[in-house]
């Protein structure tokens, strides 16, 4: 069964609350130049045959700029942890997470909800950073399988859970707006850790609960 109240309200650590030091500073491997993607743009617009003087275009290099950083930069968060005192062992799942990333194969948007799911052990999570995981993972020039295997992945990792399930569901807009032009398709992605991956049934309890059953 699902659970809205068995991980902690994140607040910040209080006297019970761990932080993960591993999480605390997020930032892309290189700086983002944004002057420079500013001059990458306008030689764009050049190339595209548009005037970047004009007066419609004028701020546009630096607009687009600002959206890529925008984009680009995970904001810093901390991944505070709980003792499980009441020794929950059900399936907590956070549906219908939004988010929004880049494909790194053609620079156009893919968006749509995660469902992120654990098993507790000896630690819980404030819920609120299951949602932050993904998006510091969004923001970044991106693949759904890469995304989709990262939050798990650093969920086990940070958590060590006794299972995690992670789901995303998304709408490609280089599938949608340009070569087969695929209208409302979406691609589905998931990976599984510990107990959702091997055991049968709360492998398919996991997969009811992501599809609302």
């Amino acid at each position: 069964m699902t659970s809205r109240a068995a991980s902690a309200e994140d607040s910040g650590a209080d006297s019970e609350g761990t932080v993960s030091p591993g999480l605390r500073i997020i930032s892309p491997a290189r700086p983002i130049d944004q002057e420079g993607v500013g001059t990458a743009v306008r030689s764009l617009l050049l190339a595209l045959g548009h005037d970047p003087d004009s007066e419609h275009l004028a701020r546009t290099p630096e607009r687009v700029a600002a959206a890529y950083v925008e984009l680009l930069t995970p904001p810093e968060f901390e991944l505070t942890t709980f003792a499980n005192d009441e020794d929950y062992d059900e399936l907590v799942l956070a549906r219908d997470i939004p988010f929004t990333s880049l494909c790194e194969h053609h620079l156009l948007p893919f968006h749509g909800v995660a469902h992120v799911g654990y098993l507790p052990g000896e630690r819980i999570v404030g819920l609120s950073k299951l949602a932050r995981m993904v998006d510091r993972f969004a923001r970044s020039l991106q693949v759904q399988e890469r995304l989709t295997k990262q939050v798990a992945d650093c969920l086990q990792s940070e958590l060590s859970p006794k299972g995690v399930g992670v789901v995303l569901r998304a709408e490609h807009q280089c599938m949608t707006l340009r070569g087969v032009r695929a209208h409302d398709s979406a691609t589905l992605t998931s990976a599984l850790h510990g107990h959702l991956r091997t055991d049968p049934a709360a492998r398919s309890e996991f997969f009811a609960l992501t599809r609302g059953q």
